[in-house]
């Protein structure tokens, strides 16, 4: 079944211990995009679909990454003017970016349209974006099965009621430990999880916490797993967003209701799908990522896990 994507697709410039890149592509939508389509290929699942806006200035062989990869691209907005971009540095352990310039370009103006043949998606992904505009893209969606959403501090610090608003429309909810203590204002992670839960009604809660993994909170029960272990650390940008398009397309599988033990499951794919993306700068790890390379180290990780 299908996925539906909207989200950031800009170009990044990110400095590491591992070095450095300038302009790669990038953007939630991008990575999340990637890691979703490849995660339908395993399940020969349906072409993701794939809504966001990019500059004048977006390369062509840009374009032809996304197409290539099988993602459904009539939502892509060309828009006069430049692509979003970032700059960032990680610095020591990389857990978190040093953002050093934010430039939205025609980012700062989306106003998302959601081609007709997209609108009733199994599973709709609301990337982080403004609470305003991810609201906007729920009014104009009927996903069969469920709604997704991530987000940010930043929305936490400006767009905290809008935020809280829109989370009580979605089905699962994401966001790192963080964002989740800023949310609840609770400094223990799992009463953090439980008032947002009680507070904005979403079944399920899923908190990212790097390099320790992720806790889960669905319909009352708790699941937590750690991270992949790698030594080869070289950009994590975008593994969130990695992490989210893998559980999307997973969870776009089947169509009866959620169970712990499905999503478990996704979990640990997107666990696992997420731990490339950590290996190289931008989306090269996801790009040239292999059957048989993620097959491997999912065994590894279930192993690791004793399964």
């Amino acid at each position: 079944m299908s996925v539906l994507i909207v989200g950031s697709i800009a170009y990044d410039s990110v400095e590491s211990p591992a070095g450095s890149v300038t302009n790669a592509l990038g953007g939630s939508a991008t990575y999340s995009g990637l890691s979703c389509q490849f995660v339908q290929r395993l399940h020969n699942g349906s072409n993701a679909h794939l809504v966001g806006v990019v500059g004048s200035d977006f390369a062509e062989s840009d374009r032809e990454i996304l197409a290539h990869s099988g993602l459904e691209l009539s939502g892509l907005e060309v828009a006069d003017g430049e692509t979003f971009r970032w700059e960032g540095a990680y610095h020591g352990a990389m857990a978190e970016a040093e953002t050093r310039a934010t430039h939205l370009n025609v980012f700062e103006h989306f106003e998302p349209r959601v081609p007709e043949h997209a609108k009733e998606p199994a599973i709709l992904f609301c990337a982080n974006l403004h609470p305003a505009i991810q609201r906007n893209v729920i009014e104009q969606t009927s996903p069969l099965r469920l709604t997704m959403l991530d987000s940010m501090n930043l929305w936490i610090d400006i767009a905290r009621d809008e935020l809280l608003e829109v989370m009580t429309a979605s089905d699962i909810v994401i966001i790192n430990d963080g964002e989740a203590r800023m949310l609840s204002q609770e400094d223990n992670l799992v009463r953090a999880m439980q008032d947002l839960a009680e507070q904005t009604k979403t079944a399920t809660l899923i908190i990212k916490r790097g390099e320790h993994g992720v806790l889960a909170l669905h319909e009352g029960d708790l699941l937590a797993l750690p991270a992949y272990p790698t030594a080869h650390l070289v950009d994590p940008t975008g593994c969130g967003d990695t992490f989210a398009g893998a559980l999307a397309s997973h969870l776009s599988q089947r169509t009866q209701a959620l169970e712990t033990a499905e999503l478990r499951d996704g979990l640990m794919m997107a666990t696992v799908m997420a731990s490339f993306t950590l290996e190289a700068f931008g989306t090269d790890a996801l790009r040239e990522l292999t059957i048989q390379d993620f097959d491997d180290r999912y065994l590894s990780y279930r192993k690791m896990l004793g399964l």
